[in-house]
């Protein structure tokens, strides 16, 4: 084992054994550009027992508190599973400059916060669900790592459109030429979105990774999405040979329609799947 290794498992073992209970603040881990801000919640555990773990990925711009996020934590822990939400790099409350925000660098957070829940004393297995751009990530990560690691996988809107869009040079009103892609574009939003973010959208290959995965997923779409059309969420069914697709009528991209529907569904796949 050569130093780096050594200090970075000592740093993630050293986290592991601090936390022992429900976690109600904000504790940091080692991300891809810094600091990734991260809350872990855990059901009742008795000394030595372990539950399953789901890492939550939030989306594009977003951050790990949205009101979605929270109520599929809340409802994982009520079904004895715990859940740690983070932001990546850039967003919320966690280190690092939007511009530089890629989503190869999202998956190595998704990574790091991989490789902090399976050093947790508590954790029987590790699980994956990501929202919007979130779901590529989670999705990416999977396949990386397989179902060898990853125990199950759910996909909220996954946003695979992010590579049409790069292609396009239109991301969220961002107007850009990709193939002369400028150092970075100010988004309606006032995000500024860099260079590197554009020139890895249009090569991303976000099936290709994907359908490595093995294990059960599911994807969850609604049929009014107008950022991220319900077609994306069909494709990741067709490539994750055992996953499930549960196409929502009427709900957006945030499932705002019915909030409360979307988390319970969501987590209660994943309480069938892990409990």
């Amino acid at each position: 084992m050569n130093l780096k290794h050594f200090f970075t498992t000592l740093f993630f073992l050293c986290c592991a054994t601090a936390i022992t209970a429900q976690t109600d603040s904000t504790f940091y881990i080692k991300g891809s550009m810094g600091r990734l801000a991260a809350h872990l919640q855990l059901p009742e555990l008795k000394t030595g027992e372990k539950c399953p773990m789901v890492i939550i990925c939030h989306g594009f711009t977003g951050n790990q508190n949205e009101p979605l996020l929270r109520a599929i934590a809340d409802n994982l822990v009520k079904s004895g599973i715990g859940a740690m939400r983070f932001d990546f790099n850039a967003h919320g409350k966690s280190e690092g400059d939007f511009i530089n925000m890629t989503v190869p660098n999202e998956i190595d957070d998704a990574l790091s916060a991989i490789a902090f829940v399976r050093n947790l004393p508590q954790t029987e297995s590790v699980s994956l669900l990501g929202h919007s751009q979130g779901g590529v990530v989670s999705a990416m990560a999977a396949g990386q790592l397989g179902e060898s690691v990853i125990k199950s996988v759910v996909l909220m809107a996954p946003a695979a459109v992010l590579r049409d869009d790069a292609l396009r040079g239109n991301t969220m009103g961002a107007v850009y030429d990709p193939w002369h892609a400028p150092e970075y574009v100010t988004m309606p939003s006032g995000h500024k979105l860099g260079r590197n973010f554009i020139q890895t959208a249009v090569t991303l290959p976000i099936y290709e990774t994907a359908q490595k995965y093995k294990g059960p997923a599911l994807i969850l779409h609604g049929m009014d999405d107008r950022i991220v059309p319900y077609t994306y969420g069909e494709r990741f069914h067709y490539v994750i040979k055992h996953s499930e697709i549960i196409l929502i009528p009427g709900e957006n991209h945030g499932f705002g329609a019915n909030l409360p529907y979307a988390a319970s569904t969501a987590a209660g796949w994943l309480a069938d799947i892990l409990k």
